[in-house]
């Protein structure tokens, strides 16, 4: 089933939970649209995003997160300001260092944001769901089509996180990517039931 919500209330929902800093995760595989619904709820206008393609690379999708953990997840959950460089894609390296500060709400946007390494840690966590083609098609539109075979093995990459730590299991809510329904996407989304 599938439900029209306001993103307004989705915010007052997650600054109403009872935490100092409030992480949330805004997790999915890519392409579903993450980004674009972390950028979404205005009333969270003040909050951090902290990207997990800030960590991930072509070379290595999903297994980076113990620097996350160590340089972002612990110290903001703790109420510390974290501090991290973050991957520059197109040099391929390290890029320059980045400051977060404690907020009272902090996003972790990316693919894997809602792992188990962490999810104890998480106020609250959205799982973004999309057909994997559309995933691959708004990848290689970012991307260029010479990205194919790096999508591809992202894609199975991403296939085996979900397989190995199951995230929809311990998100609180499911989000359409790819809605149909009848929508105002600046200030509503599509849930997933």
């Amino acid at each position: 089933m599938r439900t029209v919500e306001l993103f307004d209330e989705l915010a007052q929902r997650i600054r109403r939970l009872d935490s100092d800093v409030r992480l949330v995760a805004i997790d999915g595989c890519g392409g579903a649209g993450k980004t674009t619904f972390a950028g979404r709820p205005r009333s969270l206008s003040g909050a951090s995003i902290v990207a997990t393609d800030h960590f991930a690379s072509w070379d290595n999708p999903t297994d980076w997160w113990p620097r996350m953990l160590e340089e972002v997840i612990d110290p903001l959950a703790e109420g510390r300001s974290a501090r991290y460089r973050w991957y520059d894609w197109d040099r391929r390296t390290l890029g320059d260092w980045r400051e977060v500060l404690p907020q009272p709400v902090v996003i972790i946007e990316g693919v894997s944001s809602s792992r188990s390494e962490w999810a104890d840690r998480l106020a609250f966590a959205v799982w973004v769901e999309a057909p994997p083609d559309l995933r691959l098609k708004r990848g290689l539109e970012r991307d260029g089509a010479e990205a194919r075979d790096a999508w591809v093995t992202w894609m199975a990459a991403e296939d085996s996180y979900v397989a190995r730590d199951d995230p929809l299991s311990r998100v609180d809510i499911v989000v359409d990517g790819a809605p149909t329904l009848d929508h105002d996407a600046e200030r509503e989304f599509v849930r997933i039931d």
